[in-house]
């Protein structure tokens, strides 16, 4: 193997194997009738109906272009891991609408949210935007073109799993805090893990090109991350200012667009950048997303539960 650190992430990723059937979401219904208010609940549906429509777009992503042009059979082996991941994801946010909203015509607006809701649409614009920046793309091999694909990945990395579904995780988090909707949290716990190893993915992808071919990330690709990482904040606060309108005691838009902030920052620390802005995280509850869950592993698995992955591979032979 060339490249066995993209092996090892592949059995990492499947030692996080998880079924949405884990995940029970009987707790919520009553919490959705019985516990929260008009404001929580238009939080709940906003965030629900980005959702259902995120993780496809990443898969689309993923299969159109990613996969396409990391031709590296390590790297590929992931790469379907992760396609794999996401199509769970999918079945878990289907699987959250059809207990949260059971009204078929509020189904079908939650589905068609990038047409009908302003915020997610703006949301998804931005991630359109790449997608189509390398969609003509057949082979990568000038400089150039090689700059539109690092930026295509450090988009999807960076900005649509590292900060759109990061501030979206902070909101279930922010629920869970208050004792509502643990099925949600329960399953975002999943999620949450499967994100962070696509994110670090991503960026062991970005190490390794650096690594190969360093006069590619010259002032220009920086420049253009920061740019790109600054338009996904305002994409990201737009949606935080229609999530929020009706006013969510403990939230505000001041502090998410500071936890914004403080995720791009860590983005570009990552990317081997200075920080742009130098705020710390505002949100307390978002400590715990470090802490493995404690609960009674006769009741449910813990999501720090990994399956056992037997057998070796020698990295000096032919793959």
């Amino acid at each position: 193997m060339r490249y066995p650190k993209f092996y090892e992430m592949y059995r990492d990723a499947i030692r996080n194997t998880w079924t949405v059937e884990e995940v029970d979401f009987s707790l919520d219904v009553n919490d959705l009738t019985n516990k929260v208010g008009d404001a929580e609940r238009h939080l709940i549906e906003r965030l629900v109906a980005f959702f259902a429509t995120g993780d496809s777009i990443v898969s689309n992503n993923l299969v159109l272009n990613l996969y396409q042009h990391i031709n590296s059979p390590e790297a590929r082996m992931y790469l379907s891991r992760q396609l794999y991941e996401e199509a769970l994801h999918v079945q878990f946010y289907l699987t959250l609408l059809d207990s949260y909203l059971p009204d078929p015509e509020a189904r079908t607006k939650a589905f068609a949210a990038v047409e009908n809701i302003p915020s997610i649409r703006r949301k998804a614009g931005f991630c359109f935007k790449w997608i189509d920046s390398i969609q003509g793309l057949q082979r990568i091999e000038t400089p150039q073109q090689r700059r539109q694909f690092l930026l295509n990945l450090v988009c999807f990395a960076a900005c649509i799993e590292g900060l759109f579904f990061f501030a979206a995780f902070a909101y279930v988090y922010y629920l869970r805090s208050r004792g509502l909707l643990p099925g949600l949290a329960s399953g975002t716990n999943w999620v949450f893990r499967d994100e962070s190893m696509h994110m670090n993915f991503a960026f062991e992808v970005i190490d390794t090109v650096r690594k190969e071919q360093p006069e590619l990330f010259d002032a220009g690709l920086e420049r253009d991350i920061r740019a790109m990482l600054a338009e996904a904040i305002e994409c990201e606060v737009a949606f935080a200012q229609d999530v929020l309108s009706g006013g969510v005691a403990g939230l505000s838009i001041k502090d998410m667009r500071q936890y914004l902030e403080y995720c791009a920052d860590q983005r570009l620390s990552r990317l081997g950048y200075a920080k742009a802005y130098e705020v710390g995280n505002p949100f307390g509850f978002m400590d715990l997303q470090d802490v493995q869950e404690l609960t009674n592993f006769f009741e449910r698995r813990v999501s720090a539960y990994q399956v056992g992955v037997s057998g070796e591979v020698a990295f000096d032979e032919a793959f």
